[in-house]
């Protein structure tokens, strides 16, 4: 990979990431699926507030974890913001990613799934991404949150 396109990789990559987090906090089924390679492995058993939920397995596949996901923010306001990312290519068509993040859930309607009114985080995403036929897609994700407020 040249220097260009490397750079042009890097703003796939960055790109991604921002629909990543566009796709949930707009709460958008296709964009969300599509950041994601079809095998991708999405572990967020870290974030589960449950503990029998957090010894469970990942959920299977791409579209199981954004269906899930968005049924568990139905009601529930969300902003993410991802700050500097250190991006490191290990191929030509891989590369990995440590993303510091911040964000806020606020709980506001009926019925919400979550036992909190106000979440705001601050942690960090650690991120592998594959060069498919359909361009950059995470194929590995899991999110690391170090600090928590919750009310």
């Amino acid at each position: 990979m040249d220097a260009l396109q490397r750079l042009a990789a890097l703003e796939d990559i960055r790109q991604l990431k921002a629909r990543y987090w566009r796709g949930v906090d707009s709460k958008d089924h296709d964009m969300l699926r599509s950041v994601f390679a079809d095998d991708a492995e999405i572990d967020m058993r870290s974030q589960q507030l449950d503990p029998v939920a957090a010894s469970k397995e990942p959920l299977p596949s791409p579209g199981d974890f954004v269906k899930h996901s968005l049924h568990m923010l139905e009601g529930v306001r969300t902003i993410h913001h991802g700050h500097l990312p250190d991006i490191a290519f290990t191929s030509d068509t891989e590369a990995t990613g440590f993303w510091p993040m911040e964000d806020n859930l606020w709980v506001e309607g009926e019925g919400a799934k979550l036992p909190f009114k106000h979440l705001h985080g601050f942690g960090f995403y650690h991120d592998r991404y594959r060069k498919t036929e359909k361009g950059w897609r995470i194929s590995f994700t899991t999110l690391e949150r170090v600090h928590v407020d919750i009310t």
